[in-house]
């Protein structure tokens, strides 16, 4: 039992001296840190103008439309590095079933662009 505990000892002394760390960081933060607070710092910010209209205002659904869009594409193409990693393993019905996914793929996009879901007034 002995020999499995000490096994342990190296990570439980890393995990106390990360903990201990952490605690000299934050303390050292709020001793250190100079409270000089600025009213223009602490106003909203938004994109480098002061801010001009509700926090709580609706925004258009084309903003949501291009997240999503780009969401989707983007995790679309992440299923790429997968692919090529393993192509050489993957053989001919690997091949062409990525070749059908990328033709899907560009055929959805092509189709947002033409509906001009990409276009922003």
């Amino acid at each position: 039992m002995e020999d499995l505990l000490l096994e342990y000892l190296p990570i439980v002394i890393f995990f106390g001296l990360a903990v201990a760390l952490a605690i000299i960081l934050s303390l050292s933060a709020v001793i250190v840190a100079v409270r000089n607070p600025d009213p223009e710092k602490s106003s909203a910010y938004e994109c480098g103008f002061n801010p001009f209209d509700d926090s709580r205002m609706r925004f258009d659904v084309r903003f949501y439309l291009v997240a999503i869009l780009f969401i989707i594409f983007d995790l679309e193409i992440a299923f790429l590095f997968p692919w090529a990693v393993a192509f050489k393993d993957v053989g001919v019905f690997g091949f062409w079933s990525m070749i059908v996914f990328l033709g899907v793929l560009t055929v959805g996009f092509a189709y947002e662009w033409k509906k001009g879901a990409l276009e922003w007034d």
